[in-house]
């Protein structure tokens, strides 16, 4: 069965960008020597699945950071706006998160990292996360886009483990229990 997984930073007061989805909060992070396991969070999974702005975010780094496919949910992204130098490492698609899950487990994907503050927020709404690695930057920036919208049921976790860093950075790793759809989402 094919299932969603979070790897994701956020701010002290839970934004995972600024307004205009900067991240220069979390950048400026001396963070040097320090295993924060994304690189065995990323041999877990299959591919990614991120919204328009993380991609648009990501194309303005210096290099294309991912070595596994990466599926982009965008209504306005045309295939004319993926880079040459990635083209066939980047799909996109208009539907649904419980859409993208089926299309993905029947190409056989079994484990999907889930990126980007609305998708992450759309894939909770459906009951499509099975666990999160939150890490918590310290710094406070007062607005941006947040992780967690509003929702109209509670989603309840399990902590499994706490890490910090010299850094500062605190890293916690937390299992959905009972991951469902809220109502009016679809499956």
């Amino acid at each position: 069965m094919i299932t969603g997984h979070v790897f994701i930073a956020t701010s002290l007061d839970g934004f995972v960008a600024g307004p205009s989805g900067e991240l220069d909060w979390l950048m400026k992070q001396k963070t040097e020597g320090e295993d924060h396991g994304y690189d065995a969070f990323m041999d877990t999974v299959d591919g990614l699945v991120m919204g328009r702005g993380t991609f648009q975010k990501v194309l303005t780094f210096a290099e294309w950071s991912y070595a596994k496919p990466v599926v982009v949910m965008s209504r306005t992204l045309t295939n004319q706006d993926i880079p040459e130098a990635i083209s066939g490492k980047v799909e996109l698609t208009e539907l649904e998160p419980p859409k993208v899950m089926k299309m993905l487990d029947e190409r056989g994907w079994r484990r999907v990292y889930v990126d980007g503050g609305m998708v992450i927020q759309s894939f909770f709404r459906a009951g499509l996360i099975s666990d999160m690695i939150l890490t918590r930057v310290p710094v406070l920036i007062g607005e941006g886009i947040p992780l967690f919208g509003t929702l109209k049921r509670d989603i309840d976790f399990e902590h499994l483990e706490t890490r910090s860093f010299p850094s500062g950075l605190v890293t916690s790793r937390y299992r959905t229990i009972g991951a469902a759809p809220e109502a009016g989402e679809s499956t």
